[in-house]
């Protein structure tokens, strides 16, 4: 039997990015940050290290580059706070573990992993969340030092349009991360700050288990972004793994029946997979999607457009 080789697949958002509307500076900076999470993932798989680290350590690097809605310069909700959710999963032994509504963890990702590896729980939520991540002394920081000016003047620009509870048509910038290691283990991790103007402690599908976020050694593992109340009803990332599993599709049948799917209810949005055989796929219906990829082969590719 061949050694699999690892693959890293990672997003930074789909939505309504396009060359008339991303400033050369911003495409600069979103090109930037998914290399340095590229280099971050790939450092640990190329030494033999666990997909469940790679996607942890991919996503930190997102979260902390404000070009991104996950960590610092995430969104603001209604009333203008910042909310952080995040979910791990291991194909492994499919543990799992998310947050929601996280207020002062530098990097929720790293919270929702203590959560599947520190607790008996699944899910933890806002001050619960908040109170196990001094007690599992994860970094932690002033809910300012995830503001930045751009997301506020987002706000600003959503209230005044008065169109509607909050943002569906801006673009989407949760962040995650997707990998097949050296071991044959595949493992997702997904981080946001969800949507502008999110108002009633409102959860997207980012920190759910089996929408936004899922992984199985079994058939593959899935990170999704987009309008999440959607990928929710679909049940979009387990969704995806059950038609590979138990219909023998390829990762791109499984991903483009679940997104026709999701476009029939008016859904918008990508997923990024990879499965135990080192393939891999990125399918989104937006004008573009901040994507990138790296392989033990050798393959290394950023884009954000649709047209690349």
């Amino acid at each position: 039997m061949t050694t699999p080789n690892w693959t890293l697949v990672i997003h930074g958002g789909a939505g309504s990015m396009s060359r008339t509307n991303l400033s050369a500076q911003d495409d600069a900076a979103a090109r930037a940050g998914l290399s340095n999470a590229l280099d971050a993932g790939e450092a640990i798989l190329a030494a033999g290290g666990s997909a469940l680290d790679a996607v942890e350590a991919a996503v930190r690097v997102l979260e902390d580059d404000p070009a991104f809605n996950a960590g610092r310069g995430s969104v603001f909700t209604f009333e203008g706070a910042i909310e952080l959710d995040a979910a791990v999963m291991d194909g492994a032994t499919r543990d799992a573990g998310a947050v929601t509504g996280v207020t002062r963890t530098r990097n929720p990702v790293s919270l929702a992993r203590a959560v599947m590896e520190k607790s008996p729980h699944v899910l933890l939520s806002r001050e619960g969340a908040d109170g196990f991540s001094v007690e599992q002394q994860l970094g932690q920081v002033d809910p300012e030092w995830f503001a930045i000016p751009e997301r506020r003047r987002q706000l600003e620009e959503m209230k005044a349009r008065k169109s509607g509870a909050f943002d569906i048509d801006m673009k989407y910038g949760t962040v995650g991360a997707v990998a097949l290691d050296v071991h044959g283990h595949v493992a997702a991790a997904t981080s946001t700050g969800g949507l502008t103007g999110k108002r009633w402690g409102r959860i997207g599908d980012s920190p759910i288990i089996g929408a936004g976020t899922y992984a199985d050694d079994r058939s593959c593992a899935v990170s999704s972004t987009g309008a999440g109340e959607f990928f929710i009803r679909a049940g979009a990332a387990h969704e995806i793994c059950a038609r590979v599993r138990m219909l023998g599709e390829t990762l791109e049948q499984a991903g483009q029946a679940v997104f026709a799917e999701i476009k029939a209810m008016g859904g918008v949005g990508g997923v990024i997979i990879t499965g135990p055989s080192g393939e891999s796929a990125w399918i989104f219906n937006t004008p573009a999607m901040y994507r990138g990829k790296a392989s033990g082969s050798g393959e290394r590719r950023v884009a954000i457009y649709g047209d690349e």
